[in-house]
């Protein structure tokens, strides 16, 4: 299956999330939504939650963001989700993609990694949060860019960056 693209439709689905509900695209309806394909164990996911977190505070109720885990890796259970999303104080849906189905259709390569859709739920960015896992305070800031943009009716500045961090972990 190829690559998403800027302008492609957002795949559905509906995932199971650490907090026993089933959540899905239409838990958003009119807004713009980031769908994040994320883990537990990777270290720049570790370096990049925090400011996930933030993110989804400070867009709640005018924009979404899911966090996916489709890896197929001990580190990434279920218990394991449900520990890190309690001890980091998660505010986003942390999703769980046992079958791996959403990854096949949004066809990531790292964690994490960004879909920005808007509320037609075209993908409007591409990529990673922002420019530097290391240092937030330094970094461009490309999602919240990209959500403020979508938010006034805009074309984000940027549209697609290379994801950075862990690959994803395929069953084999």
């Amino acid at each position: 299956m190829p690559r998403l693209r800027p302008g492609d439709p957002a795949p559905p689905f509906q995932l199971p999330g650490v907090d026993g509900e089933i959540h899905s695209l239409d838990d958003y309806p009119g807004q713009p939504v980031a769908v994040v394909f994320t883990c537990v164990h990777c270290p720049y996911v570790i370096a990049w939650e925090d400011r996930l977190n933030a993110i989804a505070r400070d867009y709640e109720g005018r924009a979404g963001l899911v966090c996916v885990n489709s890896n197929d890796h001990i580190g990434d259970s279920i218990d394991r989700m449900t520990e890190r999303a309690r001890d980091k104080a998660f505010v986003f849906p942390f999703l769980r993609d046992e079958s791996q189905t959403v990854a096949e259709a949004y066809q990531p390569a790292r964690t994490p990694e960004v879909f920005l859709f808007d509320a037609s739920r075209r993908l409007v960015y591409h990529g990673s949060p922002d420019s530097n896992y290391q240092d937030g305070d330094g970094a461009q800031p490309y999602l919240r860019q990209a959500l403020d943009a979508v938010l006034a009716g805009e074309t984000p500045p940027v549209v697609e960056t290379p994801p950075v961090g862990c690959t994803l972990k395929w069953r084999s």
